[in-house]
């Protein structure tokens, strides 16, 4: 629940027909049974209240993250979390937002203004296993006054989705010309939105897209990293869930074709029910093999942005070991600067330690959520 509707509860639970059920060890969450549909209410519509499991809220509350904080979410989409990383920064700080996909981060830009929470915020198009882009860390309301006369074009106005038609057809040709290559090959990350106090109000396009080195991360760096990282999904109740939908039989397509190879590995020991069935959920040795590779590079590109004394808390909803102790072991051995962390709010919440210490891993049967692993890390210094 947005933070300032808790007074308006009773209005809700009438609006929806459903009593809300407050989430003990998680502030600021309330429980609905599954069948409650609450995307045409009025209390959705208005933005006092939006969807996300609570193991992914409990993710992001593992950054602790404080008014000030410069915090980078490298797979921002669909922006549930995105969206809680703002209501607790409050009014001060930034968060940029970080996905490959643009649809899905137009969606996220579309959440923002929604709940009205898109004022410290910025949104970029951009592979995250190479996103280099600093935080900005001086208030856009004193750089803006600066030499306003001067390179009046190149810098940026307040963001407005009513642009000029030269602006939205120069748009247009720019993500043609992108979609004919790889994202990585762009010359700078697409900026799709930016709030006013984002820092980009006044600032140049050359000192927006200037790159930080290894050695200004260090002090310069982003205070809170979150790297939820692209796996299989086999974990995800709801993700599950839509081959209700789409109809089981596409289950073979959709997941265990994705990359083919002859090897099966079992996702998981836990089946899912399904009309009178335990289904089992497979998938491919090289699917997993793929993703594994690819958050990886997640990883260690958000470690990267990361500056000393910081914390990047990596997390899947996926319940395989190769998606993420393997992960966090193999991590741990290339960064002697990187020092696993002690989860201590976890010792009230409904979850299971990690194959290794000070690793969490919620699901279904124990935690009453979806399946999420969760891992918290700071940077020391070299």
């Amino acid at each position: 629940m947005k933070p300032g509707s808790e007074a308006e509860i009773e209005g809700i639970e009438a609006e929806i027909k459903c009593k809300l059920e407050k989430v003990n060890w998680l502030p600021g969450f309330y429980s609905l049974r599954p069948d409650i549909l609450i995307a045409n209410s009025k209390s959705y519509l208005d933005g006092k209240i939006y969807g996300i499991d609570a193991a992914s809220g409990a993710a992001v509350s593992v950054l602790n993250i404080s008014p000030g904080d410069h915090v980078l979410d490298l797979c921002a989409a669909p922006g549930a979390k995105l969206c809680m990383m703002l209501d607790l920064l409050g009014d001060s700080g930034s968060v940029t937002g970080v996905d490959v996909a643009r649809h899905r981060l137009a969606a996220c830009r579309t959440m923002l203004q929604k709940y009205s929470l898109g004022d410290r915020c910025r949104l970029f198009v951009a592979d995250g296993t190479t996103f280099s882009l600093a935080p900005l860390r001086v208030d856009s309301r004193s750089r803006s006054c600066e030499s306003s006369f001067e390179e009046k074009d190149e810098r940026f106005r307040e963001w407005t989705s009513r642009r000029p038609w030269k602006e939205r057809k120069r748009a247009a040709k720019a993500r043609e010309t992108m979609s004919l290559q790889s994202v990585t090959t762009s010359e700078n990350p697409e900026l799709i939105f930016y709030g006013r106090h984002s820092g980009v109000v006044g600032l140049s396009k050359n000192k927006l897209y200037k790159t930080m080195s290894d050695l200004e991360v260090s002090s310069c760096g982003y205070d809170k990293v979150l790297v939820d990282a692209e796996c299989t999904h086999d974990g995800s109740v709801k993700h599950i869930q839509k081959f209700e939908n789409w109809g089981w039989t596409t289950l073979q397509r959709r997941v265990l074709d994705a990359v083919r190879t002859d090897s099966l590995t079992l996702l998981q020991a836990m089946p899912f029910f399904h009309h009178d069935l335990y289904t089992y959920i497979y998938c491919s040795q090289g699917f997993i093999s793929s993703c594994s590779s690819f958050t990886l590079k997640l990883l260690r590109n958000g470690f990267r942005l990361l500056k000393v004394g910081g914390l990047l808390v990596y997390s899947t909803c996926s319940l395989t070991v190769a998606q993420n102790e393997d992960i966090v072991e193999q991590f741990l051995k290339e960064n002697a600067s990187a020092e696993l962390q002690e989860i201590n709010e976890a010792e009230e919440w409904p979850c299971k330690s990690g194959r290794i210490p000070k690793t969490l891993r919620f699901d279904p049967l124990t935690s009453q959520t979806s399946g999420l692993f969760v891992a918290k890390f700071t940077k020391l210094a070299a």
